[in-house]
């Protein structure tokens, strides 16, 4: 059984700073893609930033420049670090890592319940 953990949300006013993580914990035979997520109240879910094993981060442009995704393979996580925070970055930000549990099955999709992230003054 997979499971993954965001932690770092809360409530920051506009132009502050705040890092979200994910770890991946219980069988895993190897990771490829890690992703964050979000949803705003009323929106559909939209891709903040990916990184895959092989390939550089990719972002939405609405956080280019400001937030960075990175990754520490050797902990299985993944994290959002998110500067200058705007009130539209006001949303519930998910974790998902696509994660191959032994040799032979291939990758699959993993979700983390999701973390509150609030900008307001």
């Amino acid at each position: 059984q997979v499971q993954l953990v965001e932690s770092g949300g809360g409530l920051v006013q506009p132009g502050e700073s705040l890092r979200l993580s994910c770890v991946a914990s219980g069988t895993i035979f190897s990771i490829n893609a890690m992703g964050w997520y979000r949803r705003a109240p009323g929106q559909q879910r939209e891709l903040v930033a990916t990184y895959t094993e092989a390939e550089y981060p990719t972002y939405a442009d609405s956080v280019k420049g400001r937030f960075t995704i990175s990754r520490d393979d050797a902990r299985n996580t993944a994290y959002l670090q998110m500067n200058n925070l705007r009130p539209e970055d006001t949303a519930v930000y998910y974790c998902t890592m696509d994660i191959s549990v032994d040799h032979v099955l291939g990758y699959a999709p993993y979700w983390g319940q999701g973390t509150q992230v609030t900008v307001s003054s």
